[in-house]
């Protein structure tokens, strides 16, 4: 028999679900952590959180199910949308993650709208420029935490750190990056033209799969702290 694993990073929790191939729950396992809110309407987690409570949820199901954990074939990652998540060149965070629910960046929601105009942000992106997505949180680090914003090299969504943990690779689905504001929808790839009218490097963003396909594999690090094998794949 085989095995495959869910991970649903949550606001309040992460929970870790382990499946059989007929899609039978076998065991499941969540941890919770905090949310910090250090003025009215913020609200921010740290990634250190998440990363800890996704390989203590599946030390924990592996150990409830008593599943070799050489059957487990797949993982894959829900989690909460539109967090924006920045690593230096090294790979370390650099400030908490802002999280979908922060209402600080109407300022940044008025610029967006303003230099790509209304009716040309819903034709790439298909929403309007609104608070809880990503754009608009990378833009209020570059203007009120600039030194945060040149030091950074990498943005990444929370289900995306979390996979970036588990294989050392910088990717994302199409899924999660449509609530980004900064995904072509009708494409499915990052709009230059986005891009290019905020000044955004291209270079920040991961690369975009489909939902189904493989991203990666778990590395020999996070093999070691969760207990799967290098052989376990990630999808998106």
């Amino acid at each position: 028999m085989k095995y495959v694993l869910g991970i649903d990073l949550g606001t309040s929790g992460t929970k870790t679900v382990l499946f059989d191939q007929e899609g039978r729950g076998m065991a499941a396992s969540t941890v919770e952590y905090p949310m910090q809110q250090p003025r009215n309407g913020w609200a921010e987690q740290d990634p250190a959180d998440w990363w800890r409570a996704a390989v203590a949820t599946i030390r924990a199901v592996l150990e409830k199910s008593g599943v070799d954990a050489q059957d487990v074939v797949s993982l894959g990652i829900s989690g909460q949308m539109h967090g924006l998540v920045m690593l230096d060149e090294a790979g370390q965070v650099l400030r908490p993650s802002i999280i979908w629910c922060d209402q600080r960046t109407q300022q940044e929601c008025d610029e967006i709208t303003a230099r790509v105009g209304y009716d040309n942000l819903i034709r790439i992106t298909a929403n309007p420029a609104l608070t809880g997505f990503t754009l608009s949180k990378l833009l209020w680090v570059r203007k009120h935490q600039p030194d945060v914003y040149a030091r950074c090299r990498h943005i990444l969504l929370p289900k995306d750190y979390v996979r970036y943990m588990l294989t050392g690779d910088f990717a994302t689905e199409v899924s999660d990056a449509s609530g980004m504001q900064l995904l072509d929808v009708p494409h499915r790839c990052w709009s230059d033209e986005l891009l290019g009218l905020m000044d955004i490097d291209k270079s920040l963003l991961a690369k975009v799969y489909e939902s189904c396909e493989v991203t990666g594999h778990v590395s020999a690090q996070a093999a070691a702290l969760t207990g799967l094998t290098e052989a376990t794949l990630v999808v998106g």
